[in-house]
């Protein structure tokens, strides 16, 4: 039993075993190492998707510009439902991006006298 100080005492020692409190740490160890392999293993799993989509991305560039090349035009594609990529990324962050609000002096300037 330890004193309320927080001391061991030196019969306590006697009884500590080396392999056992070993094999306690270990366990408490590995359970920690089975959660950061998992969060190794996703984020390595989402580095791979990433560039399997730069690749699928550059694959569509090219396969639009034949396209357009064999006589498509891009309003043809685009009633297909075939826009062109870099159009399509370009809207998109224009739509994640909005135009900041008018201020009132940009407000002023439209409003008639």
């Amino acid at each position: 039993m330890q004193p309320s100080d927080g001391t061991v005492k030196l019969e306590d020692i006697s009884n500590l075993n080396i392999e056992k409190t070993q094999e306690q740490a270990r366990r408490l160890l590995d359970s920690r190492i089975v959660s950061v392999t998992g969060l190794v293993t996703a984020r390595q799993r989402v580095a791979d998707l990433k560039d399997q989509l730069a690749d699928a991305e550059r694959d569509s560039k090219k396969a639009y510009v034949r396209a357009t090349k064999d006589g498509w035009t891009p309003e043809e594609l685009k009633k297909l439902g075939l826009e062109n990529p870099a159009a399509t990324k370009r809207n998109a962050a224009r739509k994640n991006h909005p135009a900041p609000p008018a201020t009132d002096a940009q407000a002023g300037a439209s409003m008639p006298a």
